[in-house]
């Protein structure tokens, strides 16, 4: 029997084949033992060998039901075959919840919570998104990302490493709950990085100099976000 096609709008999530291959090793099972498993118990007729080896090859991403059905064959949750979740369904898969009960939990409709997660834009309340954090046990970074704030966050980090950072903070913790002065110590690290790191590889009237300035700084502001949550948790005590 052939491996039922992915249905449209849902990919898989993203799936950590190294650690499927080590899981069915440390079990001392082979891909055919697996596939019978995949078959008898979890009703997956079409499992094969050569399908569990192309997904512990990475040839093949295992749709959300087949990630599942892996982990309860290999004896492991199934965020232990993810890999870094980044989206509100991939979290909740991590953690091995069904879309009723997260949206049981946060108090909204089955249907219009599938559509958050289909349209990748939570549109909670306060209340509902700590609710969310608490089921999925999202750290901030997570949470800002599955909430839709990454990019929002990007851009106004952006413009405190390049102009004035002092205007930046009020609006920073407007998307970010963190403390002001925190807020302030990071965004002014930041900057002096940035600026730092132009005015040195920079030098009067050498072109080249000036294209590997350019070079450094996109590759800075590529990465801004991550830069600012490794500073955020630097400070922390």
């Amino acid at each position: 029997m052939r491996r039922p096609p992915a249905l449209p709008n849902q990919p898989g999530p993203p799936f950590n084949a190294p650690a499927a291959r080590r899981l069915r090793a440390a079990l001392g099972m082979g891909p055919e033992h697996v596939a019978h498993d995949l078959r008898a118990s979890f009703g997956l007729p079409y499992a094969t060998p050569d399908l569990v080896l192309a997904w512990e090859r990475g040839a093949v991403i295992p749709s959300s039901p087949e990630l599942t059905a892996l982990a309860g064959v290999l004896w492991c949750a199934p965020g232990e075959l993810i890999g870094r979740p980044r989206t509100l369904r991939e979290h909740r898969i991590a953690r091995g919840l069904a879309p009723e009960d997260v949206a049981l939990a946060v108090g909204v409709d089955l249907l219009g919570y599938l559509a958050m997660e289909e349209d990748e834009e939570w549109q909670g309340t306060e209340r509902q998104s700590a609710v969310l954090a608490e089921a999925l046990r999202l750290s901030l970074p997570d949470f800002i990302t599955v909430t839709g704030k990454e990019e929002k966050l990007a851009e106004l980090l952006r413009g405190a490493v390049t102009t004035r950072w002092q205007a930046y903070v009020r609006q920073v913790a407007k998307v970010v709950p963190l403390d002001k002065r925190l807020i302030e110590g990071t965004l002014r690290e930041l900057h002096e990085s940035y600026q730092g790191q132009m005015t040195a590889t920079l030098a009067w009237g050498n072109i080249p100099a000036a294209d590997s300035a350019d070079d450094k700084g996109e590759d800075f502001l590529a990465a801004i976000v991550g830069h600012f949550w490794n500073r955020v948790e630097d400070k922390r005590p």
